[in-house]
This record gives C-alpha cells, sequence and structure tokens, in this order.
C-alpha cells in the first residue's frame, strides 16, 4: 500500500544505489589521534579538532568550573537573561586575540552566518560569493533575500567582471568568501579580494572557520595571514573546530557587531551558549596566545603526511593546509576506499556529493597536532595497501 511518504523512501533508495548514503559512525570516546568506535580502537584521520584540544585537561576542568559556578544550561536568549560574564569575557578575549575593534559570541558557525549576512544584505543589495563558499554562507545568503552572484572559485578577474556588470544596478553590496576552503584546503586570495572590495568601496566578509588556530601567528587566522587587521570588514569563525569546543563568533569592525546585537535573529532568538563551552573557550584561547607549539606541531605533521602522500602517488589536489583531501572521483570508490580503511583500522570518511561535486569524491584526511608520527606512519601504510588493492596508485 502506497502512502505519502513513499517517495522519501524511493530517494533514500537513489542514494544508497548511488554511492552517496552517509552511513555514520558512533563513536564512545573522547576526540583524539585514536578512537573508540563499535568495540575497536582507530586512527582518527576525520576529526576538526586540528590541535588536539577537544580534551585537553585545562578545558575540561575550566568547564567543570563553569558548571559547578554557573549551572549548564544558560536559560535564555542573550538579549533576555542569557548573558553571563564568561560570554563578555570570551568576546573580549577572541576580539583581542584576533586584534579586532570587537566580537560577538554565537551557538555555531553556521548560526553566525545566518545572524550576519541577513542582517547586514536586503532585497535591494547584491552579493558577490565565490562559487565554493560554504554551505552555511550560501544559506545566510538565501536568507537574507539579496542578489547572489557567484564568482568563480579564487578568480579575482571574475570577480571584478561580475561587480563591474552588476554593482550599479543594487543599493548596496558585500564580497563574501570562505578563508580556507573546507572540502580542498586552498586558502582565499584574501590580500588580492581586499584590494577589489577597496576599489569599488564594497564590504568584505571572510569564513575562518578552517584558519583560525591554523594560518597567521600562532592560530590567529588568515587576517593575520596577510596582514590585513583592520581593513576586513567582517570575520566569521568557530570555536568546533582548532579551538576544540563549539560555538560560532563574529569579529571585526565595532560599529558591525553592535548592529549585530540588535539584529542578528540567531542572537536574538536563540538561547546562549552554555557556561561550560564559553569557559572551555576562553581555555583555548589562553593556550594559544601562551604558545604557537601547537600550531607548529600541526603543520610539521601536515608537511610530512602529504609528502609522503605525494611520494605514494595519491593526488591530493590543491590543498595548501593540513586538509588533506585525497581524490577517488566516484562516490561508490570513495565509500569502499572508506571502508577498507576502516578494516585496516584508520577512521577516514568519504564525502561526496552535495558536500562536493558530482564526479569530485574524496577521502578527507584532517592532520591534528595531537598525531604522532607514528600514528601518521600507520595511516600512510593503510593508504598505501587500500590504494594499491583498489588500484588507485
Amino acid at each position: 500500500m502506497s502512502t505519502h511518504l513513499d517517495w522519501l523512501q524511493d530517494e533514500l533508495q537513489a542514494l544508497g544505489d548511488a554511492g552517496l548514503y552517509n552511513h555514520i559512525r558512533t563513536i564512545s570516546s573522547p576526540q583524539g589521534a585514536w578512537l573508540q568506535i563499535e568495540g575497536r580502537s582507530v586512527l582518527n584521520f576525520c576529526s576538526n579538532n586540528y590541535l588536539g584540544l577537544a580534551n585537553h585537561p585545562r578545558l575540561v576542568e575550566a568547564a567543570k568550573k563553569a558548571i559547578d559556578q554557573y549551572g549548564v544550561g544558560p536559560g535564555a536568549v542573550r538579549i533576555i537573561s542569557g548573558t553571563n560574564d564568561l560570554h563578555i569575557e570570551l568576546e573580549k578575549r577572541i576580539a583581542r586575540f584576533k586584534a579586532v575593534e570587537a566580537a560577538l559570541s554565537l551557538q555555531s558557525g553556521f548560526q553566525a552566518n545566518a545572524a550576519t549576512i541577513p542582517a547586514l544584505v536586503g532585497k535591494e543589495d547584491v552579493i558577490f560569493s565565490d562559487r565554493l563558499n560554504h554551505a552555511s554562507i550560501i544559506d545566510g545568503c538565501r536568507l537574507s533575500g539579496g542578489k547572489i552572484l557567484p564568482y568563480e572559485h579564487c578568480d579575482m578577474a571574475s570577480l571584478e567582471a561580475v561587480i563591474q556588470e552588476n554593482l550599479p544596478k543594487y543599493r548596496r553590496a558585500i564580497i563574501i568568501t570562505d578563508g580556507v576552503f573546507s572540502m580542498d584546503g586552498d586558502v582565499a586570495p584574501l590580500d588580492k579580494i581586499y584590494e577589489v572590495a577597496r576599489k569599488y568601496d564594497i564590504l568584505l566578509m571572510v569564513d575562518d572557520a578552517h584558519g583560525e588556530g591554523v594560518l597567521g601567528k600562532g592560530g590567529r587566522g588568515i587576517v593575520d595571514h596577510f596582514g590585513l587587521h583592520g581593513k576586513v570588514d567582517v570575520e566569521i569563525g568557530t570555536f568546533s573546530k582548532a579551538f576544540g569546543v563549539v560555538g560560532g563568533v563574529v569579529a571585526g569592525k565595532a560599529t558591525i557587531i553592535e548592529w549585530l546585537r540588535q539584529r542578528g535573529r540567531p542572537f536574538l532568538f536563540s538561547s546562549a551558549v552554555t557556561p561550560p563551552d564559553a569557559a572551555a573557550c576562553i581555555a583555548a584561547i589562553d593556550i594559544l596566545e601562551a604558545s604557537t607549539e601547537l600550531v607548529d606541531r600541526l603543520w610539521d605533521n601536515a608537511r610530512y603526511f602529504k609528502a609522503e602522500m605525494k611520494r605514494l602517488g595519491f593526488d591530493m589536489g590543491v590543498s595548501t593546509t593540513p586538509i588533506t583531501p585525497v581524490m577517488l572521483g566516484e562516490a561508490p570508490l570513495a565509500q569502499q576506499f572508506s571502508r577498507e580503511l576502516f578494516e585496516a583500522g584508520v577512521f577516514a570518511m568519504a564525502t561526496g556529493f552535495p558536500i562536493v561535486p558530482l564526479g569530485k569524491s574524496r577521502i578527507r584526511v584532517m592532520i591534528s597536532a595531537a598525531h604522532e608520527k607514528a600514528d601518521l606512519d600507520k595511516g600512510l601504510e593503510a593508504f598505501a595497501k587500500v590504494g594499491k588493492k583498489l588500484r588507485v596508485i
């Protein structure tokens, strides 16, 4: 007997037939170089935990102390009774760390984009957006109602051409780009994008989710990497990757931050970040301000792993960061490769459409400062074994 939900079952079956169905594994241990998954210990090559801070003792202790003092939940949205002194301290600390005028913390990086773009853009405005921008940017742009005009990925000639053709038709404009592109691991030419934004007097926004804790001095991000302090209007960030916790942040010009306090819908209508999360984020900033050791180790690990993967004959695309995409092409091959790696004791998930374009499926390896050289060597051994078995190398 057919029902009104039959179409969903058909769609799910089609995903499975195309090798695009996501099989989600369950973890029963803290995040780290090794994980407990489904009763076995496996090497973790999946996590965004770049610096190994997700289970760092100082972050854990800070969260425990915050629970003892403030409890578990925030109790309300920030504008009613959900703002406590930890939120204020976190915003002051991240603003100082990133050398910006002000910052605003939110529930996630996704929410930071959802708060910022619609507050700055309306139906009479235009958004010039890199074609490979993250889904959270795309959704934030859609929510704004503004006209979305993509430019070719990191292509300044394309950006200028789209601006010149369209800018006079709209009230205001903004250029939005990811800083580090999460699937390919390449870095936006933010210095060149800034020159274009200045030339046409356009707002500039960068999503630095994969740059914070990775690029710049001691992980201060892409703006620091290019020496553009005070020149980029808005930086979007996250505390759920290199900082090892959860939450989002908007940093930049004080006027913009104050406007978001008044009109950023996720800030106004969704409960605040929890006290233990805020406290753990502050502890992460303490660690990064004290030493560049973890960031240096991350890059040392990335350089070693990528050099050895190249020697083995794998295609890692255009990555220039610790994000290491192992390009495989079709989704069924990528999923089989991931399953074979898991059997060899390495947890590295396949990534396919719609996260990446059709025909560009891959295993995205996420290197961490938590990995020891022996861990990397074990991973390389597994990749070599599976790559030869599946005739990838």
